[in-house]
């Protein structure tokens, strides 16, 4: 098996839960698409980072089942491991910063992926959900607590690929802080923590909210496995 990290990205303020993340540092050992694409498969995990330059922070990530041009948690997790200002995504140009024991990524909510965004009434409605059947990538949230912007979540990818339900979905979080417009403390799967806010451009949107291309910041802390 190809030497890789694993880390825990989006842990509780515990140091607890997290969504697992596999990163191979010498991407080159994996130079193919097709290589990647197995590897990612054969470990299992939600996404898998290759590393093509440490120092320029050029990373290429994958699902088990398919080549993401951008993903928040394996983001965070590799600017995290490889201590760079800056992350080079097939997307684009990730801007990384670290507050308070936090790393966090900047990115414009267009460069996520498409997901429902489906709103419960409760947060009790919400743990009590069943997996969904595969075919719809569902971010199902509700308020813990509106008024400090405290929200409880679960995902479901639905691409039938044995990821049934994702522990820490930073790409989801993006999407769903530019719906509403606001900061959020987003308690996820088991525990995980992700906290994300606007960027300056989407804080001085005219609506109040930011378009789908202003920059969200998406935050959180990491720890090996």
């Amino acid at each position: 098996m190809t030497d890789h990290n694993v880390l825990r990205v989006f842990c509780d303020p515990d140091g607890r839960h997290g969504n697992e993340l596999a990163v191979v540092r010498d991407g080159a050992s994996v130079p193919s698409e097709s290589g990647r694409q197995k590897l990612a498969r054969e470990l299992g995990f939600s996404e898998t980072v290759f590393v093509d330059d440490p120092e320029r922070g050029l990373i290429d990530i994958y699902t088990p089942t398919l080549r993401l041009p951008f993903a928040g948690h394996p983001c965070v997790g590799a600017a995290w491991l490889l201590g760079v200002p800056r992350l080079v995504t097939p997307a684009g140009v990730v801007t990384v910063r670290r507050v308070d024991g936090l790393v966090w990524i900047a990115a414009p909510a267009a460069w996520a992926p498409p997901r429902t965004l489906r709103e419960y009434g409760s947060a009790a409605e919400v743990e009590a959900l069943p997996v969904p059947p595969p075919g719809e990538w569902v971010y199902a949230w509700a308020w813990q607590d509106e008024a400090e912007g405290r929200v409880r979540a679960r995902a479901f990818p639905g691409r039938g690929d044995g990821i049934d339900e994702d522990e820490a979905t930073g790409a989801a979080a993006l999407l769903l802080t530019a719906h509403l417009g606001r900061a959020l403390t987003i308690t996820q799967g088991r525990g995980s923590q992700i906290l994300t806010t606007p960027g300056p451009a989407g804080r001085s949107a005219g609506a109040g909210r930011p378009g789908a291309h202003d920059t969200i910041e998406v935050g959180g802390r990491v720890r090996h496995a």
